[in-house]
């Protein structure tokens, strides 16, 4: 009697998480990964030194290398898909990619609806402009003025915060950092606010363009990928590599490649 009860509640437990179970469970990233043999990897193609195209139209960059050695380690092919970054979040919704590395900072709101992983990086906020008052600041509320204009990335980390920090400043939002930087050389508007590494590198690389940027972040900003939200498999498994590679020194040489050296700068267009 013992032994049928025994084996009566082993097939009730097996049948609960059978029905339990999550009908989608073929469908999840990780299962997708290893049947195609491909991870999808969500980028923007216009944030140096995370990522960026050189002349050729290859990719390449921070992020760029980060999603190589994550696809090398599962064994499949990467295969970067540039987007605008206000499209990224939703495209990951969507199943149109299976991870976003694209320095995006790890916010709650983005948290909503994604997961985490990081972070990878610390980054922070800053201001490029040619106006030499603007490039002094070392409070967000130097800068909230009603005759400032403000460029941010669309739906960035960086257009929330002129947002929140500036209200009396004008935010034009642009798709992406070229149109900004072109905005100030012409005129159109006062600065634009983005993460510091961007705004270092478009100094180094325009140098006779007379731009500016604070010598400190206004900001601190951790930088993550972004997977769909519960798939634990997933998350897990990329977790693990992405501590191991922090741990081996990867993350380091790769951080030093991109934003210690700048040779690589004579390869974009």
């Amino acid at each position: 009697m013992v032994r049928i009860l025994k084996s009566f509640m082993l097939g009730t437990a097996l049948l609960c998480a059978s029905l339990l179970a999550p009908a989608s469970f073929a469908g999840e990233t990780l299962q997708r990964v290893i049947d195609f043999k491909t991870l999808r990897v969500g980028m923007s193609g216009d944030q140096p030194p995370f990522n960026m195209v050189n002349r050729e139209g290859m990719p390449m960059g921070f992020d760029v290398d980060l999603a190589m050695a994550l696809a090398g380690a599962m064994k499949v092919k990467p295969e970067i898909k540039r987007m605008p970054f206000g499209d990224l979040m939703k495209a990951l919704e969507n199943d149109e990619v299976d991870m976003v590395i694209s320095g995006m900072a790890i916010t709650p709101e983005r948290a909503e609806s994604a997961s985490f992983i990081g972070p990878y990086m610390m980054s922070g906020k800053s201001i490029l402009t040619k106006n030499s008052v603007l490039a002094k600041v070392s409070e967000a509320d130097q800068f909230n003025r009603s005759d400032l204009k403000l460029a941010a990335l669309k739906n960035s980390t960086s257009a929330t915060y002129v947002s929140t920090v500036a209200p009396e400043a004008t935010l034009v939002e642009v798709a992406n950092y070229d149109e900004g930087i072109k905005m100030i050389n012409d005129g159109d508007i006062d600065g634009m606010v983005a993460d510091m590494p961007i705004c270092v590198l478009t100094v180094l690389r325009y140098p006779e363009a007379g731009f500016v940027t604070l010598d400190k972040p206004l900001t601190i900003e951790p930088v993550g990928i972004a997977v769909k939200a519960g798939d634990a498999a997933f998350h897990n498994l990329v977790d693990n590599y992405l501590d191991a590679y922090g741990k081996v020194g990867i993350l380091a040489k790769i951080r030093a490649k991109w934003f210690e050296n700048n040779k690589w700068v004579a390869a974009l267009p």
